[in-house]
């Protein structure tokens, strides 16, 4: 096992934050993207589609992602080895959670249940959040002091 953990790619704590910072970025970004195309390709209601994304994105950081994205910096404060796993911005669950969310989306996408009009509202819905709680793991990267 010693090969193992000679191969693991680890970070310091305060680089975990901007990985974590990266990967939240990359995925909110992603489904802004695609929602955002998806209210370009079809402008019906784009006007009340895109309020209610946006304020139910808010809202969805407001009462879970900010949760969410605390409890995974300050996970990432408190963990012991000085150099954890690159990939350990995430607990298992969260993995887990993630691939589901994943999973979901692309079969949503590919079988048609939803039309484009209304996953639009939920791609950038489920952006917003996402997007804003990168800034928190972003902010603890900006501020981490070593102890």
């Amino acid at each position: 096992m010693r090969w193992l953990e000679r191969l693991t790619p680890r970070v310091t704590r305060r680089y975990l934050y901007f990985v974590a910072a990266l990967v939240w970025t990359l995925a909110g970004s992603i489904l802004l993207i695609r929602g955002m195309f998806l209210f370009i390709d079809d402008n019906y209601l784009i006007r009340i589609r895109l309020s209610i994304s946006i304020l139910s994105g808010i809202l969805f950081y407001r009462f879970l992602f900010s949760r969410i994205s605390g409890k995974h910096t300050d996970r990432i404060a408190g963990m012991q080895p000085d150099r954890p796993c690159l990939f350990s911005f995430f607990n298992f669950k969260s993995y887990i959670l993630m691939t589901l969310m994943i999973m979901a989306g692309i079969t949503v996408r590919i079988s048609g249940i939803i039309t484009p009009v209304y996953l639009s509202v939920i791609y950038v819905t489920m952006g917003i959040p996402l997007f804003i709680s990168s800034f928190r793991f972003y902010h603890a990267f900006a501020v981490y002091q070593s102890k």
